[in-house]
């Protein structure tokens, strides 16, 4: 059925819903729903409704909620990922694979290897595609949130945002090559339900040793993901995969 994500809370809402933008245009064009149809209504605050639209015009789609639902498709765990800025479309397949995998929000920032730099002027129409990218998969994979992206982070800003987390994780491909296997597991076994998780990853080119220094002198755990170098858009996707195991699969 189809999903639709709206800005009012649970709280605030009685019996009505009204969609308005975009989405009723999907919904009278795209879709050709008419006054009987059904489709689900997902708040901010992460919940679920069942609705029958009641009216719809050019404007406005006026739904009746039919009943609350209680499945919840988001991970235990709140996952946030940061990807050193990578070249070509891979941030793209990044936000929307990542976002069928269950992550919470999205980091870009800029790395000191980098190829792409994005200064706040270019970065503006970079965010609301990246930001529709993830609405469009928030909606197909049937979640309940739609995940943030923020605008391209400084590197001093990753690591003082990264002070708000239970959990740090940097992926590091020298610890695969060194053999390491078993420092994800054991931040997984070592992490709860309802604690936030930031995990790092390099572009292209991976992260200097310099910066994974400073950021083990933050608290980040330094992990391998398997016997494989995997790539910058791979890797994400490893993860969240491994937490979706863990946490959902596992018990």
């Amino acid at each position: 059925m189809q999903r639709y994500f709206i800005s009012e809370k649970k709280e605030n809402l009685t019996t009505g819903i009204t969609i308005t933008g975009d989405d009723v245009h999907h919904i009278s064009r795209v879709m050709r729903m008419k006054p009987g149809s059904k489709l689900i209504c997902c708040t901010s605050d992460g919940q679920a409704a069942l609705c029958e639209i009641e009216e719809v015009n050019d404007e406005t789609a006026v739904c009746m909620i039919i009943e609350w639902q209680t499945a919840d498709h988001e991970l235990p765990v709140s996952v946030t990922i940061a990807s050193g800025l990578p070249k070509g479309d891979k941030l793209e397949w990044i936000l929307q694979k990542g976002t069928e995998l269950g992550a919470a929000s999205f980091i870009p920032f800029n790395a000191a290897r980098s190829v792409v730099k994005l200064d706040a002027k270019k970065a503006v129409k970079k965010v609301e595609r990246w930001r529709k990218i993830v609405k469009e998969a928030s909606e197909q994979s049937y979640r309940n949130r739609i995940p943030e992206v923020a605008e391209p982070y400084s590197w001093k800003e990753l690591i003082n945002t990264s002070a708000s987390y239970d959990v740090k994780i940097v992926a590091y491909e020298e610890s695969a090559k060194n053999g390491e296997l078993a420092n994800l597991a054991k931040a997984l076994n070592e992490s709860h339900s309802g604690q936030s998780i930031l995990v790092v990853f390099g572009p292209e080119g991976g992260l200097t040793e310099e910066e994974i220094k400073q950021l083990t002198s933050a608290g980040f755990i330094a992990c391998g993901l398997g016997p494989r170098i995997l790539r910058t858009e791979t890797a994400p996707l490893y993860v969240l995969s491994a937490v979706s195991y863990y946490f959902e699969l596992s018990r």
